[in-house]
């Protein structure tokens, strides 16, 4: 059924998009990353395989979108509206008592305190349509730009750099790029990982066409042992590097004179101040601690190849000079005439899903919706169009402000709308203590629980989860694709954009009578033309006439898409045509190189954050699959060998990371790819996952002046080492409760909880526990006092509920894993428990490579003792990289190390925490 059949009269829109499950596979869009990968999902959406005709994927998926039919369960859903009860407890209420609650709280703390007092925070996983009805609400009706996202965290500092550059916040060239390309330089960006299916697309163009790839990195990634030059660049040094470059390119005869010209301006002075931060190579080797021979390889290579992308992503975006390093990259490229051609551009790599979409409706806070601004025109123009009655006239707090303010007791109301600031933001800690201010505390979302929710949210609506809604997301490259439901909305949950449109009639706003998303999606498509005249660079005028037939089938598309057409624009800028006053591109002067912090002797090292390859955010979808648990399963901390031996970790062990604003427990990692005075930590695990794992704790809050973007990659930290008189695990059929005293990560299992856990409880305080969670007499066990081993299982009709094991140092689970996944286990089964061994012939892996096809470290070790020297051959042999091929780089390493004479493959060095 089309958006709006069912749609109701407007004054109740609950059952807005409601549609039947389909009796066919639906194409939609994969939920995860910027890439936008296009999906087809099964009727039992148990099966979501990669669309082939979509233009971003061409079928492929990675690891994480593979595995989406694991994590669409209704497990920890909010089904229902709840409110907070004065024992702390939730409630279920009805919709209508909900939405009246939300509309007259709102009402009430803007007519108390005026409409600066309010504020929402949204995500980049919300569609296109819920973020435009959302900040028409807030910045047309009730008057505040106190509107913003954690796209704030991603990509802030590029929007930044566009808009001075380009005029507009323009991402110019398109994907193909990445297969035309004869050079392409990835910056700060884990792409083998992060952006996998866009990194095969360059493993292509590299086997293929043998275009070159140069990674620049804090951290030896697995991106990195792809790369024909990796530069391990100090923090912070992006615009010294990139500057240098500049003042190399002039030196050589480098330059497009013609292009700088005719369509850009400034570079004169810009070419001085590079000059100023980066003289020399010698100068520029000192500042960035890189090696003159490689930074000289580097600007010969970009120098004589015209076709060249320079790729770049959270490595230079979480920055306190993000904006700066992205201009510094963009500059480069200006002076080169390589911009909006084929094979050559400056190219953004989004984080999230829809971060592109939100930044077009007016997501961040500084900014109005279609890409305009809060100049007096820009607002005027939106107030006429939207009709709008107290329309806000300057720009709100972008999200570190948003939360001071809130300390503050300045905001009085806050909605959260499907994240959670409580484990994300930088200094967590205090972004989660902030909210206990509120008067009033919202939260949409569609899980029961989070960190955010669980610091006191005062109401909860239910909205609708991917799979489950309908609307339109644009990806990395400015294309706009449709998401489509295929699952029938369970309990009571709602479309995003409907729960705001019914608080908005509720506080007496007319302009909100949307009956589908179709009807959305035209007022934003139509708002985009409105005296726009070619001064704006986000136009879809085109799309503003759609049937809802048209926009139900709508094939995914590039912007700028005018009146009249149907069809986008690839490229951009190749022969100017910039948005600025004077329609010319704009060389930036970067600042002078420097961190926004200092390191101390009590935090000596550098604490970066990022991504691992199978989980995504803090894990509400890609933590319910076993599947993609096996990979990486604990919360973890990366630092080099000299490092632990000067702090005293050990590899395996625990270590306690410190910073000025938290601290956490964490698995250490010892590995060759953390430089020295360098640790990492990955952001996914909460409290609701782990204990004293939440990475946001540790960060600090200094942002970036430009694009308000704080520096996640640098924050001055302590390791301490930690040791437990046990570790070991649990495996059981229902959640377990542990004691404050007890680490532990949950991982996902089949049909059950996996426990990760470590303490020095004593002996009887481990049987109590155990006793608690057993909840059954049939028990066996096993106590070796010799060994401090304590290992045992309850059974409930021959089938086990609870395995244990637990020692000095972890025990592999391996066996317990295959033996909990049985529904009857025999006598000797069960006591293969206590010993560890089966005649059941469970094979010892390793540490899982490739999540596709479950294939671990040792079976492509053997594979390669066998005589495979290439991803390809190791395909053929056991499949492993031959899917999403997320895998493969590592699988490349553990070639090269098997080559390498001498050399003892071991997890530390093959990029299993990498």
């Amino acid at each position: 059924m089309l958006d709006g059949v069912l749609a109701p009269a407007p004054h109740d829109i609950s059952q807005a998009d409601a549609s039947p499950v389909q009796a066919t596979a639906t194409r939609s869009t994969c939920p995860y990353c910027g890439v936008g990968c296009g999906v087809i999902a099964s009727p039992g959406a148990k099966d979501v395989v990669g669309d082939p005709a979509h233009p971003a994927n061409f079928a492929r998926l990675c690891s994480k979108g593979s595995a989406l039919g694991e994590t669409l369960g209704l497990d920890g859903r909010l089904l229902y509206p709840m409110r907070r009860q004065a024992d702390g407890g939730l409630a279920q209420v009805n919709w209508d008592a909900a939405l009246d609650e939300a509309a007259e709280g709102f009402r009430r703390v803007v007519d108390r305190h005026g409409p600066e007092a309010v504020a929402v925070y949204l995500s980049g996983q919300l569609l296109t349509e819920d973020y435009y009805v959302a900040n028409k609400l807030m910045k047309g009706f009730i008057g505040s730009a106190n509107v913003d996202t954690n796209s704030r965290l991603c990509m802030a500092s590029t929007v930044a750099g566009h808009k001075r550059a380009f005029g507009a916040d323009v991402v110019p060239g398109s994907y193909e790029d990445l297969d035309e390309a004869d050079l392409i330089v990835l910056v700060g960006s884990n792409a083998a990982w992060c952006h996998p299916v866009l990194f095969q697309r360059i493993m292509r163009n590299k086997e293929e066409r043998g275009a070159k790839l140069v990674v620049i990195d804090t951290r030896r990634t697995v991106t990195a042992e792809s790369a024909d030059l990796f530069l391990q660049i100090a923090p912070g040094g992006d615009q010294a590097l990139f500057c240098s470059l500049l003042v190399y390119l002039d030196k050589f005869g480098a330059l497009d004179a013609d292009y700088i010209r005719q369509y850009t301006t400034g570079f004169e002075s810009v070419l001085t101040a590079a000059r100023n931060i980066a003289p020399s190579i010698e100068a520029t080797a000192m500042s960035t601690q890189l090696r003159e021979v490689d930074i000289a390889a580097f600007f010969e290579l970009f120098a004589r190849t015209t076709r060249t992308v320079t790729a770049f992503s959270q490595g230079v975006n979480q920055s306190a000079q993000g904006t700066d390093k992205v201009n510094a990259i963009i500059n480069c490229h200006l002076a080169t005439g390589r911009i909006g051609k084929p094979g050559a551009s400056p190219f953004s790599l989004t984080g999230q899903p829809n971060a592109m979409g939100g930044r077009e409706v007016g997501g961040l806070a500084n900014s109005l919706a279609a890409h305009m601004g809060f100049d007096a025109g820009s607002v005027d123009r939106v107030r006429r169009f939207w009709n709008a009655p107290r329309m806000a006239k300057r720009e709100g707090l972008k999200a570190v402000q948003m939360f001071d303010a809130i300390a503050r007791g300045e905001i009085k109301a806050l909605w959260v709308v499907g994240t959670n600031p409580s484990a994300s933001l930088p200094n967590a800690n205090a972004a989660r203590a902030a909210l206990a201010k509120l008067e009033l505390f919202i939260v949409s979302d569609n899980v029961m629980s989070n960190d955010t929710i669980n610091g006191g949210a005062h109401l909860l609506l239910p909205a609708q989860a991917w799979g489950e809604k309908s609307g339109t997301v644009t990806n990395s490259e400015r294309r706009i694709s449709r998401q489509r439901a295929f699952l029938p909305a369970p309990g009571e949950t709602r479309p995003d954009w409907a729960i705001f449109s019914d608080v908005a009639r509720r506080m007496g706003f007319a302009g909100f009578d949307f009956r589908s998303s179709a009807d959305v999606f035209r007022e934003h498509a139509a708002l985009s033309a409105f005296e726009n005249k070619g001064a704006r660079a986000f136009n879809i005028g085109g799309l503003a006439r759609l049937s809802d037939a048209e926009y139900d089938a709508f094939e995914p598309t590039q912007w700028p898409i005018h009146a009249g057409e149907r069809i986008g624009r690839e490229r951009l800028f190749a022969q100017g045509g910039f948005f600025s006053p004077d329609r010319r591109g704009k060389f930036i002067a970067p600042a002078k190189p420097g961190l926004a912090t200092k390191l101390t002797e009590d935090f000596p090292l550098r604490l970066n954050t990022g991504r691992i390859r199978d989980q995504w955010h803090t894990m509400t979808r890609t933590g319910l699959s076993p599947r993609l648990a096996r990979h990486l399963a604990e919360p973890f901390v990366e630092l080099g060998a000299s490092d632990a031996e000067r702090f005293g970790v050990e590899h395996g062990g625990f270590a306690r990371v410190a910073t000025p604003y938290g601290d956490c427990v964490l698995r250490a990692v010892v590995t060759d790819r953390q430089p020295a005075g360098h640790i990492f930590a990955p952001i996914h695990w909460t409290d609701e996952t782990a204990a004293h794992a939440r990475i946001g704790a540790l960060v600090a809050p200094f942002v970036d002046p430009f694009s308000g973007q704080p520096e996640a990659k640098a924050t001055p930290a302590i390791v301490t080492p930690l040791r437990f008189a046990r570790q070991g695990f649990f495996l059981s059929r229902k959640p377990m409760a542990l004691p404050r005293d007890v680490w532990w990560t949950r991982v996902a299992v089949a049909d059950g909880f996996g426990y990760r856990v470590a303490s020095d409880l004593k002996d009887d305080d481990w049987a109590a526990l155990i006793r608690a969670a057993a909840a059954s007499d049939d028990v066996i066990e096993l106590i070796d006092e010799t060994r401090n081993l304590f290992s045992g299982a309850a059974f409930v009709d021959e089938r086990a509920m609870l395995i244990w094991s637990l020692a000095p140092l972890s025990p592999s689970w391996d066996l317990a894993l295959e033996l909990f996944s049985l529904e009857r286990l025999d006598r000797s089964e069960r006591l293969s428990i206590l010993s560890g061994r089966s005649g059941r012939q469970v094979e010892d892996d390793g540490p899982l490579v490739c999540s596709c096809f479950g294939v671990g470290q040792k079976k492509i070790e053997a594979a390669i003792a066998q005589g495979r020297r290439s991803t390809s051959d190791i395909g053929k042999a056991i499949r492993a990289g031959s899917n999403c091929g997320s895998c493969r780089p590592e699988i490349e390493r553990l070639i090269k190390v098997s080559s390498a004479a001498g050399s003892s493959t071991n997890w530390t060095t093959t990029g299993q925490h990498a």
